[in-house]
């Protein structure tokens, strides 16, 4: 460790002082570059990559832009002192090729009609829906009739003010009209259910992981050259399959349940993963609750179009006794349930760079995931089957006990314990 720190340190240290070197010899040549011809330019950068000794030839380079071959030939002319000044050809000032700016003039509007994204032209063009690299743009201008070559199509798209870039979540596509008054009801819903002690949890499933050694995003700590070695492509194993997180997070506790399932994602287990939290850590914590607010997403397996989700949502409030609130995020803003941002990203950082060998791995990892606010996960492995496509009939959904809110009832309603029957 302290070996490794030293020689960051040292790099450090090689990087500031190339810094120096880069911007004196930058100054120098600004002053010295008009009153100089091509020769004396090309042996005095030779001179002053010789003083700096090695690695002198790229510093020079990067900081007058004169080409390494250029300094080169000026270290050659240093080694032959007899030679003399005469001997060397100059040319004149405007002299040697001219820039493409010049001998193409339409080359920088023909580049920006093709990246733009606006101004693409013609649709029908293949390079429209091609990965826009360098060479594929030097080509299709080839085609045009522009002489460029892929590098200098680099150095232009950097004039311009292009860059590589990725993509950046930010669309949420087309919005509720109610979408923000919805937002707000479900602050007031949980900020009065805390204020008077009942229990508020965000739920939902987290992102399916493959079981097995494979690579997982990330980085973590480990020696030099020891890398953990992953399979090369990612097929499932039949054996260990895939797991599914389906998460609680407790709002106003701050601490979280996962319900680690190795099945179907399903209304039924996201009911079941909600009872099991209930059963281990909520009637714990909550031992006079008589309501339960649930945050969701607008679909997935606990959608508020799910007849199942509510149906087994009923059972759920008949075993438990509780009354239980549910208010649904407006359809497209699933990145706004707290439960992504409290919990689920912190479990994804914690196993960064770690294969997710096993399910005891993965079990593990959860459980010891915290954060210095104070975040306690609880985890557990879900070895249960869950039927996909269980229907739910207009009888079994007349035995709901629901009551819609008054503000969107298809988003906020209340499923009440039903009475026991007598025998």
């Amino acid at each position: 460790m302290h070996r490794d720190r030293g020689r960051d340190r040292s790099k450090d240290v090689q990087t500031t002082q190339k810094n120096k070197l880069v911007t004196q010899i930058q100054r120098a040549y600004r002053s010295l570059r008009e009153s100089m011809d091509e020769r004396q330019r090309r042996t005095w950068a030779a001179s002053e990559a010789r003083k700096i000794g090695f690695g002198g030839v790229s510093i020079v380079s990067k900081a007058t832009s004169i080409s390494r071959s250029t300094i080169h030939a000026g270290l050659k002319e240093l080694s032959r002192p007899g030679r003399k000044p005469k001997d060397y050809r100059v040319r004149s000032r405007g002299g040697g090729r001219k820039p493409l700016a010049d001998t193409e003039p339409g080359l920088e509007a023909a580049l920006n009609s093709l990246i733009d994204p606006e101004t693409r032209g013609d649709p029908e063009t293949p390079l429209r829906w091609t990965c826009k690299s360098t060479r594929r743009l030097a080509s299709a201008l080839v085609k045009q009739g522009h002489k460029v070559s892929h590098s200098h199509v680099a150095r232009m798209l950097k004039k311009l003010g292009y860059s590589l870039q990725g993509n950046r979540k930010t669309v949420e596509g087309k919005q509720h009209p109610d979408r923000d008054a919805q937002f707000q009801h479900i602050h007031d819903t949980v900020q009065a259910a805390i204020a008077r002690r009942s229990p508020v949890i965000s739920v939902d499933t987290k992102k399916k992981e493959l079981v097995g050694r494979y690579k997982n995003g990330g980085k973590e700590w480990r020696r030099r050259g020891n890398a953990e070695r992953v399979k090369t492509h990612d097929f499932p194993d039949k054996e260990k399959g895939k797991v599914i997180p389906y998460g609680v997070y407790d709002v106003g506790k701050n601490v979280g349940w996962v319900n680690v399932g190795i099945d179907h994602d399903t209304a039924e287990f996201a009911v079941a993963s909600i009872r099991r939290w209930w059963q281990r850590m909520g009637s714990k914590t909550y031992l006079h609750a008589k309501e339960l607010i649930v945050t969701a997403d607008a679909g997935g397996s606990n959608s508020y179009r799910n007849r199942l989700w509510r149906f087994e949502l009923q059972k759920f409030a008949d075993a438990s006794g509780l009354a239980i609130k549910v208010c649904h995020f407006p359809p497209g803003t699933s990145k706004w349930n707290k439960i992504e941002h409290r919990m689920f990203c912190h479990i994804s950082a914690n196993w960064r760079g770690r294969p997710l060998v096993d399910h005891e791995t993965i079990v593990s990892l959860i459980s010891n995931t915290t954060t210095e606010s104070g975040l306690v996960i609880k985890a557990a492995l879900d070895r249960r089957r869950f039927a996909k496509g269980k229907k739910i009939d207009d009888a079994q959904m007349n035995t709901i006990k629901l009551r819609p809110a008054k503000f969107h009832g298809e988003w906020n309603y209340t499923i009440l314990p039903r009475r026991p029957i007598r025998p």
